[in-house]
C-alpha cells in the first residue's frame, strides 16, 4: 500500500526500493507482534486452562500442558498486515505467498482449536487431504503463471536442468506439504522450529532478491524470475514477526507456536523455493528440518520391518531429550547447525 500511496501518489522515490521496504516490514512486523501478542496469549491462556490444558503425547513435558498453543496466529496476523502495508500490491506472487500462509495457518489453526478442545484434533488423514488441496491450487497458481519455467535447476552443476513439464505440479505440491509437515515435526521444543525457521526465512530474503534482480542473477548464474524480488519484502516481514514470536517462545516459553504457525512457515518457505527456482537449496537450507522428517520415517520404518527403533525416541530432538541432553543446549545446538548451513548454501551461489 505504502508503495502505490507514497510512490506512484506522491513521487517519494525511496519507496520503490525493495531493501528499504523490506527492512520496515521487518520493523512493523515485530512492533505489532510485540503489541498484540500478551493480549492473544492471555485470551489462550484461559482458553487452555478452561480445557484442562494440552501437551503432546508421550514427550514427557507434561509441565508445560498450561503453556498455550496456536501462538503462530499472531505471526500471521502480523505478516498479513506488515506485508499489505509494504509490499507491492500488483505482484502476483506476493498473493500466491500469502494466500499459502493463510489457508495452511487455517488448517493448522483449526488441528490446534480440537487439540485443545478433545485432545485429538482433526484426524492426519483430514489433515493431509486438505494440505494436499491447499498446495494443489497454489501449484496450478504457479505453473500456469505465464513466465513460469519448468525447469529444475541444481547448485554446483549449471548445465544440469531437468525440465519437468507437467510433473512439476505434483512436485511442487510435494515440496509445500513436505516443508509444511518437517517445520511442524521440529516445533517441539521452546525456540526449537522457530530458530531454524528465522534462519531459513532469512536466507530465502537474499535469495529472492538476488533471484528478482536481473543484474545479480546473471553474474551469480542463477535462474532469473522477474517481480520475485518482491517476496524479500514478504519473507522480512515473516523475519520480523518470527523474531517478535522468539520474544515469547525463547525458553521458558510462554506460548508455542501450534500446527497454525509451523504448517504456515513451512508452506511459505516451500512456495517460495519453487518460484525462485531453489527447491534443491531448500533441502540445504532447511537441513534440520529434513533430518526431523528423516528421523521419523526411519523411526517407524525400522519398527515395522524389523520390531526395533533406531532412536530412543523421534522426532530426532526428543531422542537428545531421552539421552539426557538439556533442552536449552538441544535448542541452541540445532541454531547453530542451522546458520551454518545456511552459510554453506548461500556459498553455492559462486560455486557453480
Amino acid at each position: 500500500m505504502f508503495y502505490h500511496l507514497f510512490y506512484e501518489v506522491f513521487d517519494i522515490n525511496l519507496f520503490k526500493y525493495i531493501t528499504f521496504r523490506g527492512f520496515y516490514a521487518l520493523f512493523t512486523s515485530f512492533f505489532i507482534t510485540l503489541l498484540i501478542a500478551p493480549f492473544i496469549i492471555e485470551k489462550l491462556k484461559k482458553f487452555q486452562s478452561k480445557a484442562g490444558g494440552y501437551v503432546r503425547e508421550y514427550t514427557g513435558h507434561e509441565n508445560k500442558q498450561f503453556t498455550p498453543t496456536m501462538g503462530g496466529i499472531f505471526i500471521v496476523i502480523a505478516v498479513v498486515i506488515s506485508s499489505l502495508l509494504w509490499n507491492r500490491l500488483d505482484n502476483f506472487y506476493v498473493w500466491v505467498v500469502l494466500f499459502t500462509m493463510v489457508s495452511f495457518a487455517i488448517i493448522g489453526g483449526i488441528d490446534d482449536y480440537l487439540k485443545i478442545k478433545n485432545k485429538k484434533g482433526i484426524s492426519s488423514k483430514t489433515k493431509f487431504a486438505l494440505q494436499i488441496i491447499f498446495a494443489t491450487v497454489i501449484a496450478l497458481l504457479i505453473y500456469f503463471y505465464p513466465q513460469f519455467d519448468t525447469h529444475l535447476y541444481f547448485p554446483f552443476i549449471k548445465e544440469l536442468q531437468i525440465d519437468l513439464g507437467l510433473l512439476y505440479i505434483p512436485f511442487i505440491v510435494f515440496i509445500i506439504v513436505g516443508t509444511s509437515n518437517a517445520v511442524n515435526l521440529t516445533d517441539g521444543l521452546d525456540g526449537l522450529a522457530i530458530g531454524p525457521s528465522v534462519i531459513a526465512v532469512s536466507t530465502f530474503s537474499i535469495l529472492a532478491y538476488v533471484s528478482g534482480n536481473s543484474k545479480l542473477a546473471s553474474y551469480l548464474l542463477i535462474p532469473y524470475v522477474a517481480d520475485s524480488g518482491e517476496l524479500t519484502v514478504f519473507l522480512m516481514a515473516l523475519l520480523g514477526a518470527g523474531l517478535g514470536f522468539l520474544w515469547f517462545n525463547s525458553f521458558p516459553a510462554e506460548v508455542f507456536m501450534g500446527d497454525a504457525g509451523s504448517l504456515s512457515i513451512g508452506a511459505v518457505l516451500g512456495t517460495v523455493a519453487v518460484i525462485i527456482k531453489q527447491e534443491i537449496i531448500l533441502a540445504i537450507v532447511g537441513g534440520v528440518f529434513v533430518a526431523e522428517t528423516l528421523s521419523v520415517i526411519a523411526q517407524v520404518l525400522s519398527y515395522k520391518l524389523t520390531g526395533r527403533r533406531i532412536f530412543l525416541m523421534a522426532p530426532l530432538h526428543h531422542h537428545f531429550e531421552k539421552k539426557g541432553v538439556e533442552e536449552n543446549k538441544i535448542v541452541i545446538r540445532t541454531w547453530i547447525i542451522s546458520i551454518l548451513l545456511a552459510v554453506f548454501a548461500l556459498s553455492t551461489l559462486k560455486i557453480r
